[in-house]
């Protein structure tokens, strides 16, 4: 069974960081895309980063670009996200997700590329 659990949500004031994980298992981390994905109340899901283990391609949007970055442990099939100069507009779910898959293409980096996801992890970011 697929099994995504994210954490390391939390309130966090503007300009500040946080840093979220995703532990994965129940599949093989290096066959899979994985994704993190936001939804803030009354917006679409959006991606903010799409990584592959395999070849270590990743695409970020302009929105999120130099101010996230995604690492993985792959001995701990867990995927973080690094989130620096945070933003009111960045407060959303943070969910990860998952799809077969070893090079990330931008076209796919989004809600409807995903097969598989977690429960999600609140990110309030104050001004």
């Amino acid at each position: 069974e697929v099994r995504l659990v994210e954490s390391g949500g939390g309130l966090v004031q503007a300009g500040g960081s946080l840093k979220l994980s995703c532990a994965a298992s129940g599949f093989t981390f290096g066959d899979y895309i994985i994704a993190w994905l936001r939804q803030a109340p009354g917006k679409e899901r959006e991606a903010v980063v799409c990584v592959s283990s395999s070849d270590n391609s990743t695409y970020y949007p302009d929105s999120v670009k130099g101010r996230f970055t995604v690492s993985s442990d792959n001995g701990k099939n867990t995927v973080y996200l690094q989130m620096n100069s945070l933003k009111p507009e960045d407060t959303a779910n943070y969910y990860c997700a998952a799809t077969r898959g070893s090079t990330v293409f931008e076209a796919l980096c989004g809600p409807a590329g995903m097969d598989y996801w977690g429960k999600g992890t609140l990110v309030t970011v104050s001004s």
